[in-house]
């Protein structure tokens, strides 16, 4: 498996094709399994958070999401292929997911959001099988019942992939708890998307996607909520980043001369 350790996650060295592939393996050998969309709030919260931790430890397939992961990692030597976002799921996997008639499922967001984004995903690929759609409670990852719900629903209507949007960690961590439970092949957490696809939110433009500046423009969205993630947490990123790259060159060792 071709893996990059780096700010130590070990991430799979996917691009969408390669995660497609990985997807197809396990829908087809009907294992259980959790894909986790690895960006730089990831790997902020990762310091401090024990269960997310093990979480990780025990992924399916670390994706890197995000531009300044590809960049880090051509900087550190350890190139990765190509930013793999869960935003980006559906406009690059959705032909396949249409063709190969994957039973979808779609949890998160507020009420009538994840319906609206499977409207319009329909509208693109017809014949896209999405199961089924729910937006949990507020606090629901803390309520027996509401969970007991889901899970119900989840083995009723029996998907190959559960796509979970209500956050980091929040998403990871109830996929952790319970994809065993409902025993779907593929969990995946995809934090706004349902937003996106449905328009409720509108997404960054191509161009500031591919600059990095993604995060700039969701701040501008809403900057009540996530002016402290994107000023003050993730702002860390570069001190660890010097330290990895310290690290390496402390790796090498002096040149000789």
């Amino acid at each position: 498996m071709n893996q990059v350790n780096m700010f130590d996650v070990n991430f799979n060295n996917y691009d969408f094709m390669d995660l497609l592939e990985y997807i197809d393996t396990t829908i087809r050998e009907r294992n259980h399994s959790y894909i986790l969309t690895c960006n730089v709030d990831h790997v902020i919260k990762l310091r401090k958070d024990k269960e997310f931790r093990t979480v990780y430890s025990e992924a399916g397939a670390v994706v890197a999401d995000g531009m300044p992961l590809i960049w880090a990692s051509k900087m550190l030597g350890k190139p990765l292929k190509q930013k793999v976002s869960g935003a980006d799921l559906f406009n690059r996997l959705g032909n396949a997911f249409q063709q190969r008639k994957y039973r979808l499922f779609f949890l998160g967001s507020a009420e009538g959001v994840p319906e609206r984004a499977t409207a319009n995903l329909k509208a693109a690929y017809p014949d896209i099988n999405v199961v089924g759609c729910y937006s949990p409670s507020y606090g629901f990852e803390n309520n027996e019942e509401e969970n007991k719900r889901i899970i119900g629903m989840l083995n009723e209507t029996r998907p190959d992939i559960v796509f979970v949007g209500v956050g980091a960690p929040k998403q990871e961590k109830w996929i952790y708890r319970h994809y065993l439970s409902y025993r779907a092949p593929i969990s995946i957490g995809v934090g706004a998307t349902f937003d996106f696809l449905s328009g409720s939110v509108k997404r960054a433009p191509d161009f500031m996607q591919r600059s990095g500046l993604e995060w700039f423009w969701r701040l501008s969205q809403e900057p009540g909520r996530l002016w402290k993630r994107y000023l003050v947490d993730d702002a860390q990123f570069l001190l660890l980043l010097l330290k990895e790259l310290r690290k390496r060159d402390k790796a090498n060792g002096p040149s000789l001369e």
